[in-house]
């Protein structure tokens, strides 16, 4: 399955038991909520905090969402600033049924654009699927060059971009340069102009806790009735970064029963949602909209 047969992936929370370890059960169980709503799901993303686990617990969530049998594909996040351990975590992913790969830009490191390619280059020859470049300077501390875009854009393994910068004006310098590659929004509220500026698809963290409406949301933005869906969705999916993600997501999942517990790896903690009050409004928000609009 193509990355891009699938126009909206869920950057999937990683639930926890109060011990800290995988919640396996509640792993399971939201990727299957995702599979009925028809939504790729990424795992061990920065939602799913890919980079606080340690590697036998990211281990953990590859085996346990490649043994579902789930219709739906499934792409595993890379990420970090040591090539090498990049690398061999390609080559373990490798043996299990999953579909693609998220690769980030180098973190804290801020590499010129020359190191940018080679980085993305050698990550690209490793992998034996599909690849989304993703791009999130708040995160990485340097923004996508676009001679990544220049030197790769032929890379058979380079298939899409997730574009997180926040800037229209950055994606569409971007999608001048990589006329051909697939353009995914990684941010939520920004959907319904990324979509006019002629994005693809999106990266989602509301579809944690919105699978079918955010699917429909997808739908409607990229059939360009993305304005009729503000200010709405601007607020609700707003809400969603009340507190740093995915702390929220987390919150809001629990206080619906779909996970045990909200807890988090440190240095990210379920008390900077000081005010649920602000989900449960925004979930009733989103939740009688499906209803009005399904």
């Amino acid at each position: 399955m193509s990355i891009t047969d699938t126009p909206l992936y869920t950057a999937l929370v990683t639930p926890m038991k109060e011990n800290g370890n995988i919640h396996l059960d509640d792993l399971a169980s939201l990727i299957h909520k995702q599979n009925e709503a028809g939504n790729g799901v990424l795992v061990l993303g920065s939602t799913g905090e890919g980079l606080a686990l340690p590697l036998e617990d990211k281990k953990q969530v590859v085996k346990t969402a490649a043994s579902l049998n789930v219709d739906i594909p499934i792409m595993v996040g890379v990420g970090g600033f040591n090539l090498r351990n990049q690398i061999e975590w390609i080559e373990y992913c490798h043996q299990f049924d999953v579909d693609s790969f998220l690769l980030v830009t180098p973190l804290y490191a801020k590499p010129g654009p020359k190191g940018q390619v080679q980085w993305f280059k050698s990550l690209l020859d490793a992998a034996d699927k599909e690849c989304m470049l993703y791009n999130v300077p708040s995160r990485t501390g340097s923004k996508m060059s676009p001679l990544v875009l220049k030197e790769l854009a032929d890379h058979p393994n380079f298939i899409a971009v997730k574009e997180a910068s926040g800037s229209i004006e950055d994606f569409q310098n971007y999608r001048k340069t990589a006329k051909d590659i697939t353009f995914y929004s990684g941010d939520d509220g920004l959907l319904p102009f990324f979509a006019m500026a002629g994005c693809d698809g999106l990266v989602s963290v509301a579809s944690n806790v919105w699978p079918k409406a955010t699917h429909q949301y997808v739908d409607w933005c990229l059939e360009g009735r993305g304005p009729e869906l503000l200010p709405l969705w601007q607020e609700c999916t707003d809400a969603m970064f009340s507190g740093p993600n995915p702390v929220p997501a987390k919150v809001l999942l629990h206080d619906k029963g779909w996970i045990e517990n909200s807890t988090l790896h440190p240095p990210l903690t379920e008390e900077d949602v000081e005010d649920i009050s602000i989900l449960k409004n925004a979930d009733n928000m989103i939740q009688r909209w499906y209803k009005e609009n399904s």
